[in-house]
């Protein structure tokens, strides 16, 4: 990090070393004339790379991926007005699913703020804040900038989303962005803030007290452990005799799928394996670890285990029954929890036996299923891959997937914003270059994002992209009115886009049957370059965990009188 005179830094450069020190080493966004001064200071140095984006939607979503992939801070960079209001949907997504991502927005000078100047880019009333009261919704700390203390806004910006895991919003005025400060609050980091000794240790104790009482354990695993790095206390867990591990939907693969500690993922009664429904619901006791309550986790709301009821370790507190313990942060909970568990001697458990599905008969030269297209797609995926899977078809195959070894489902099940997917596919890929993207996504969905997908393609990492080509919005049609116009979408010609929007190295398939999938999973295995896979099925073909979801949906809609 370069000084100036008097050891200061400039404003832009100070924030790229805070960003870095949070992990953050890339920068999502587009330039434009409010943000020039801040990009040339962010990337003045060699610690930031910049990734520029075809709009601001998609660096949002980009930086997202980046950081729930890469365990770190995500930053997107957007001019003024109409960049940051392009990037709005995808920093909701965030707040909503408790991503750490920094959306920095370049604003008009000071002076033009101050005098209220009739400048491009805004409403021409004079008043400067109208979208940063918007990002106020949608982001848990906010700041423009000043004169009087622009590192201290900074650094209490960065420490709110350190303490919550959620986005937060700093505007920079064009001239701040030059704008001195001491260089020496940079030698110490920003971490988050500490847990409550005192509530830490009357949570052990309470756990002392009502753990041994039991003779097993079984822990929900959500996203909350992904957003803290946690994975690995999690794995020590499964290690210890009695103790049984299932996921939700944003965390699946949080323990090795084989393990045999592992229930795999829990959707209530859409659950693909009854056994491992009945070991959560009918826990004695019920450890939930960073959970997320909703509709889509639960199998909308068909769990028979009462969260009340439960020992819960959350983000910021624990809970067990009614009694809460504010001030522990999931880090601290987890480890009481690891220490109490390792002085008790649960009862081993047997595995539960997975319910038998008999092989489906394959004919190669038939119309390809999408029971035949999972079957394939899990006989060929490997240890150290991101998949990324688009909602609706896409996810709820990817769900019912055994992910191997080292890899992670990348999808956005509580936002569920389409189109998420395939800029956060570029972003995960960034963020973890050892691990090989497999990004599946229905057409109706890369039509909103799709021109990432050369960006993607493109990638050292050699991504491959499933284009499920089922002629529109199947998940919609599933739910209601499937011949309706609005059901529909163009068409495309998708195999001429990879080099159209510039991967041209990209290899390309047209598949339609199981025969020719499988060639071109074979032809990607061990490819250095990416590879394009157009993907036809049945419009009204539908994996059997959406079939079920949608039953939800239409159940929950029924009973609203809708």
């Amino acid at each position: 990090m370069a000084e100036l005179d008097g050891g200061t830094v400039t404003v832009g450069r100070y924030l790229a070393a805070r960003l870095t020190q949070l992990g953050c080493r890339h920068l999502f966004g587009l330039p434009g004339d409010f943000n020039l001064n801040l990009l040339d200071e962010m990337l003045a140095g060699d610690d930031l790379e910049w990734m520029g984006s075809a709009n601001e939607l998609n660096a949002a979503y980009a930086a997202d991926g980046y950081a729930r992939v890469g365990r770190c801070a995500g930053g997107v960079v957007t001019t003024y007005g109409v960049g940051e209001l392009s990037a709005v949907n995808g920093i909701a997504g965030s707040y909503a699913e408790d991503v750490p991502v920094v959306h920095i927005a370049g604003l008009p000078s000071s002076e033009a703020i101050r005098s209220g100047a009739r400048l491009h880019h805004t409403l021409l009333d004079g008043d400067f804040l109208h979208f940063v009261r918007m990002f106020a919704e949608v982001t848990v700390a906010q700041a423009v900038l000043d004169a009087t203390d622009p590192a201290g806004a900074i650094d209490r910006v960065l420490e709110t989303m350190l303490a919550t895991s959620k986005p937060v919003y700093l505007g920079v005025p064009l001239d701040l962005a030059r704008h001195p400060v001491p260089a020496d609050r940079l030698r110490t980091p920003l971490v988050p803030p500490p847990s409550d000794p005192e509530a830490v240790a009357a949570f052990t104790e309470a756990l002392r007290d009502r753990l041994p009482r039991m003779d097993r354990l079984t822990v929900l695993a959500g996203p909350g452990v992904h957003r803290r790095g946690l994975e690995a206390s999690v794995a020590r867990l499964a290690q210890v005799p009695g103790i049984r591990i299932a996921s939700q939907v944003g965390s699946k693969a949080i323990l090795d799928e084989t393990h045999p500690a592992s229930l795999g993922t829990y959707l209530g009664v859409n659950t693909k394996d009854p056994g491992s429904q009945a070991v959560v619901d009918d826990a004695g006791v019920l450890v939930m670890v960073g959970t997320v309550f909703s509709d889509f986790t639960t199998g909308h709301f068909s769990h028979r285990y009462q969260p009340a009821h439960a020992i819960e370790l959350a983000l910021d507190h624990a809970r067990i029954g009614p009694a809460v313990y504010p001030g522990v942060r999931l880090e601290e909970g987890l480890a009481a929890l690891g220490e109490v568990v390792a002085d008790l001697g649960f009862t081993p458990q047997e595995d539960v036996p997975p319910t038998p599905v008999p092989p489906a008969a394959m004919d190669d030269a038939a119309p390809l299923d999408h029971t035949t297209m999972w079957a394939l797609l899990q006989d060929w995926i490997h240890p150290g891959t991101t998949l990324i899977a688009e909602a609706g078809t896409a996810f709820y195959g990817a769900v019912d997937l055994t992910l191997p070894d080292r890899s992670d489902l990348l999808g956005q099940p509580v936002w569920s914003s389409i189109g998420y997917t395939l800029p956060a596919a570029w972003g995960a890929a960034v963020a973890r270059p050892d691990r090989r993207p497999v990004l599946v996504i229905g057409d109706g969905s890369a039509q909103l994002t799709i021109q990432e997908l050369g960006r993607l393609l493109s990638h050292p990492s050699a991504p491959v992209v499933l284009l499920l080509d089922n002629d529109g919005y199947t998940v919609e049609r599933k739910i209601q009115s499937p011949d309706a116009v609005y059901q529909d979408i163009p068409r495309w010609d998708w195999t001429a886009l990879p080099p159209a929007l510039g991967a041209s190295g990209a290899v390309v398939h047209d598949v339609g049957t199981p025969g020719e999938f499988r060639e071109a999973l074979d032809a990607a295995r061990d490819a250095a370059a990416g590879h394009f896979v157009r993907v036809r099925l049945d419009r009204d073909d539908a994996p059997r965990l959406l079939v079920a979801i949608v039953a939800g949906i239409q159940k929950a809609n029924a009973l609203a009188g809708r």
